[in-house]
C-alpha cells in the first residue's frame, strides 16, 4: 500500500505563500519519485485573517492540527499588525498548545555559499541546536506592579520542570546518537575514538549567574548523560558558545539549551550558515504533531515580486520528510539544494540570486528528479 502524509499548510504572511509554493513543488517531486504520496490541507492563520476577523486562532485549531502528520509553515508577521500579537498567539500559542517542546535547528554550511567568517568552509560549520521550546521566559509568567507609574515593576519568570529540561536533553542525546551511527563526528581526539566516543552533546547555559535554572539542567544532563556512554557531554557558557560560533564553529557537534538561550544562539548559527534565506528548522513533538519552517520573516517588502529566497522552506520540506520516515527523499532534497548552492545560485539575498523564487524551485525540483 502506497504510503500517504497529510499535511497541513501554513502559508502565513508576506512572501510565506511564495516560498510554500517552492516547497510544495520539491515536495512533490520528492513523493512521486519515492512513490509516497502527500495530501495538502491549507489553513489561513496569519495577518490577513487577524485583520479581517480579529481573529488569531480560531476555537479548536489546534486540536484540528493535531489530526495531521505534520505541519508546513511558511511565515508570520504582517507589517499593518502591531509585533507581536501573531507571534505570540499563532506561534507561540501553536508550540505550547502542540506540546512542541524541541525546537530542532541544523546549522550547516553548504558548498557556493559565502560564510562571513574567514577562512571557514563547509567542513567547519556542520552543528545542530536543540533547543527547548515550551518552557523557559518564554512561558508567559510573570506581570507588572504599578504599571505606568515611576514605580512600575515588570517581572518575566523562567520556568524551568526537571520533566520538561530532563525530556529535551534526552531527546538531544539521542539526536547525536542518531546523528553520529554512521560515522564518528570527525572532531573527536583520539583519546575519545580510542575510548568509543562517537559524538559530542554540549550543554549550553550559564551555571556561574542562572544558579537555579541552570543547576537542574546541569544535574540533569550529567544523570542522562550516564545512560549513553558513547557520547561526550560538554558544558559552555552561553556567552563563550557565541564567541566560539565565530571562532571556531568546527567545535560543534549537537547542542542543547534552553529557550532563551537557544532563540539567540540559532540566529547567530543562521548567520554563520549564511544568512536566513537557508536556515530552517522543526518544533516537534515526537508524541505528536510537529511544524517544520524556515527560519527567516515574511519579508512583506518582496511579496509578489518573485525575488524571495526559497532554499529555506525547501530545506525545511526536506527536513520534514527525515522526521516522518521518508530519510532518504530528505536527503535527496539536500543535495539538491546544495547542487543549486554550489553551482548555480549567486547570492542567497532577495533579488539578488540571479534567479527568480519559482526558478529556483524548479531546478531543485529538477535534481530531486534525476538523483
Amino acid at each position: 500500500m502506497s504510503r500517504t502524509y497529510n499535511i497541513a499548510v501554513l502559508p502565513g504572511d508576506g512572501t510565506g505563500p511564495e516560498v510554500v509554493a517552492e516547497g510544495i513543488k520539491v515536495l512533490q517531486t520528492a513523493a512521486d519519485t519515492a512513490g509516497f504520496k502527500i495530501k495538502l490541507t491549507t489553513f489561513d492563520f496569519g495577518g490577513e485573517r487577524y485583520l479581517k476577523t480579529g481573529e488569531t486562532l480560531p476555537d479548536g485549531a489546534a486540536d484540528e492540527l493535531k489530526k495531521f502528520d505534520a505541519i508546513f509553515l511558511g511565515a508570520i508577521g504582517h507589517p499593518d499588525v502591531k509585533p507581536g500579537i501573531l507571534e505570540k498567539e499563532i506561534l507561540l500559542a501553536l508550540r505550547f498548545e502542540l506540546d512542541q517542546y524541541i525546537n530542532f535547528r541544523p546549522v550547516k554550511l553548504y558548498p557556493g555559499i559565502e560564510c562571513p567568517i574567514k577562512d571557514k568552509g563547509p567542513g567547519d560549520i556542520d552543528f545542530l541546536v536543540i533547543r527547548e521550546n515550551t518552557e523557559g521566559v518564554y512561558a508567559g509568567s510573570g506581570g507588572f506592579l504599578k504599571k505606568g507609574t515611576p514605580d512600575e515593576i515588570a517581572v518575566q519568570d523562567s520556568i524551568n520542570t526537571r520533566k520538561g529540561v530532563e525530556r529535551c536533553i534526552r531527546f538531544a542525546f539521542d539526536a547525536c546518537t542518531k546523528r553520529n551511527s554512521k560515522a564518528p563526528w570527525k572532531g573527536l581526539t583520539d583519546d575519545e575514538k580510542a575510548a568509543g566516543k562517537i559524538g559530542k552533546l554540549t550543554l549550553c547555559g550559564k551555571t556561574n549567574v542562572l544558579t537555579f535554572a541552570f543547576d537542574l539542567w546541569e544535574r540533569a544532563f550529567r544523570e542522562v548523560a550516564t545512560e549513553y556512554p558513547n557520547i561526550v557531554a560538554d558544558y559552555a557558557h552561553v556567552d563563550a558558545i557565541t564567541m566560539w560560533f565565530v571562532k571556531n564553529p568546527e567545535w560543534f557537534d549537537v547542542i542543547v539549551t534552553d529557550n532563551m538561550f537557544g532563540d539567540i544562539i540559532t540566529d547567530l548559527g543562521a548567520m554563520i550558515q549564511g544568512g536566513m534565506g537557508i536556515a530552517a528548522g522543526g518544533n516537534l513533538n515526537p508524541e505528536g504533531v510537529s511544524m517544520f519552517e524556515p527560519i527567516g520573516g515574511s519579508a512583506p517588502k518582496y511579496k509578489g515580486l518573485n525575488k524571495i529566497n526559497p532554499l529555506a522552506a525547501i530545506c525545511a520540506a526536506g527536513i520534514m520528510l527525515e522526521y516522518l520516515g521518508e530519510e532518504e527523499s530528505g536527503k535527496k532534497i539536500e543535495s539538491a539544494v546544495m547542487k543549486v548552492t554550489a553551482d548555480h545560485l549567486k547570492s542567497l539575498a532577495a533579488g539578488r540570486m540571479g534567479m527568480t523564487t519559482t526558478e529556483v524551485g524548479d531546478l531543485v525540483a529538477k535534481y530531486v528528479k534525476e538523483s
